[in-house]
């Protein structure tokens, strides 16, 4: 199955904290992973594990229920997909320490993002996490710990009185954190391998790493998602982590939710270049250096952003990467298995505009927001900002105060409807893949649209809830997957 590709281990990361999706659409996509080339899944859970006891505030409102955990485990060793999960256990912990019970254990009061190492209480609030989720995974042979971007670390009055004393330095205290994870979890599951983003890694001093234990402990992933690598540079970060005393490396690409914060599509030659850019560094280097290649597909950049591209929408894109990497370029050999796949004619005049076009599972997912992107912005955007009688009688200042000319109304309605309609009718065909709505998104027409519409809600509505939808659209949504 590996063909030609210098990873080995090729991983889908489905990040689940923005519209993750129903179990019964991972039945459908898991058996396209595994015919792309996929060997594995990265799943980052966020809120949606169903944690229980005292951590039971930080699960959402629709987490996956353990039989639910296990029926995924089931549908991912059925094709034959290895099983990863990963939990954030130092910076991007926004869905933890934004709850008040948990506020005291920030780096710094007002940010939610990054945990005080300093405290026992931070140490045992993410080791309770990592038993809960290994309970239920209890042959993971590698467990991602998370501890990328931990922004303001040192910054919080604890740290700063630490740093004052020699030989005290943020890299000391962020290798002890990580070094204070990582023991955990060899001390307690001495058959799975912690991994680690390697963004935290990449400016300390070779002597500094190889000082302490973090090299025998983790496996580091080193991540870049641009479509211009820096080669070389990739190269030298390989050889100084070798140095350091690491025994095996890996790689993370992306094959969407890279590009831009509130991307509805998906740039798919940004990221074919991205993996093909990956192949080389895997050329340049020893061939037992790296033992995979994580493929990111964000859902959002963090706990409070709206969402990127959907998965459904993207999965053109991972068809691409995944094949170029499992035959090691994209040739036009490789471009017409990627169009059998996904059931198009030419990927170069891939249209999802229309019905039918595609018949890999969300295809009709695509095409939607498609149609919302090209099409519905317009129309919202031309009522909105040129429309006469609502820039002038139904601004936002009116709109805030409910106040409008009755006569203006005969105006605005007719167009208002028909954006409402078109919305609607788009709304309701995704609204059976995603499983939860996202509740800090302003949609035109009810919560379970999740964040499709981030863009386009005439009312300008940041985190408040919108008014409810029809009652034939909540009926709607209401029903669980395809039939």
């Amino acid at each position: 199955m590996s063909g030609s590709s210098p990873f080995k281990m090729r991983l889908v990361h489905l990040d689940l904290k923005g519209a993750p999706p129903k179990v019964c659409y991972l039945s459908e996509i898991f058996p396209l992973f595994r015919a792309l080339g996929a060997n594995g899944i990265l799943i980052e859970y966020e809120d949606m594990f169903p944690y229980e006891g005292h951590l039971r505030l930080l699960r959402a409102k629709h987490a996956y229920s353990p039989s639910e955990i296990k029926e995924i485990l089931h549908l991912a060793t059925l094709n034959e997909l290895e099983v990863i999960p990963l939990v954030q256990t130092f910076g991007h912990m926004e869905f933890v320490l934004k709850h008040e019970a948990l506020a005291h254990l920030r780096e710094v009061a007002r940010f939610p993002n990054t945990l005080n190492p300093h405290k026992e209480e931070s140490l045992a609030l993410v080791t309770a996490m990592i038993d809960q989720v290994m309970e239920l995974h209890p042959g993971a042979r590698w467990f991602h710990v998370g501890c990328d971007e931990v922004y303001y670390l040192g910054e919080g009055e604890t740290s700063r009185q630490w740093l004052q004393q020699e030989p005290n330095s943020k890299a000391k205290l962020c290798l002890s954190h990580m070094e204070a994870v990582a023991s955990h979890m060899r001390a307690r599951y001495p058959t799975t391998t912690p991994l680690m983003w390697d963004d935290m890694l990449r400016d300390i001093p070779e002597d500094q790493l190889s000082g302490s234990r973090v090299p025998q402990l983790v496996e580091p992933v080193l991540w870049d998602y641009g479509a211009d690598l820096d080669l070389h540079g990739k190269a030298l970060l390989v050889e100084k982590y070798r140095k350091s005393g690491f025994s095996w490396l890996w790689a993370a690409s992306a094959f969407k939710g890279a590009t831009g914060v509130n991307q509805s599509l998906t740039p798919i030659e940004h990221h074919l270049r991205n993996h093909l850019q990956w192949l080389q560094v895997a050329g340049s280097v020893p061939a037992d250096t790296l033992r995979g290649i994580i493929l990111t597909g964000w859902q959002r950049y963090d706990h409070f952003s709206v969402l990127c591209e959907l998965l459904p929408v993207g999965i053109p894109s991972l068809a691409v990467c995944l094949q170029a990497l499992l035959h090691g370029d994209f040739a036009e050999n490789v471009k017409a298995r990627v169009e059998n796949f996904l059931g198009i004619s030419s990927l170069e005049e891939m249209s999802f505009r229309s019905e039918g076009a595609g018949s890999f599972p969300g295809s009709d997912i695509l095409a939607l927001v498609t149609q919302v992107s090209l099409h519905l912005c317009s129309s919202v955007d031309s009522l909105l900002e040129r429309d006469r009688y609502v820039t002038g009688w139904f601004s936002p200042y009116h709109r805030r105060r409910k106040l409008i000319h009755p006569v203006m109304i005969e105006h605005i309605q007719p167009q208002a409807l028909r954006c409402y309609k078109k919305l609607g009718h788009s709304c309701l065909r995704g609204l059976r893949v995603t499983r939860r709505p996202e509740p800090d998104l302003g949609l035109l027409v009810g919560p379970d649209c999740l964040g499709l519409w981030p863009h386009v809600s005439p009312w300008g509505q940041g985190p408040s809830r919108p008014p409810p939808a029809p009652p034939a659209l909540q009926a709607e949504a209401n029903t669980d997957c395809p039939h």
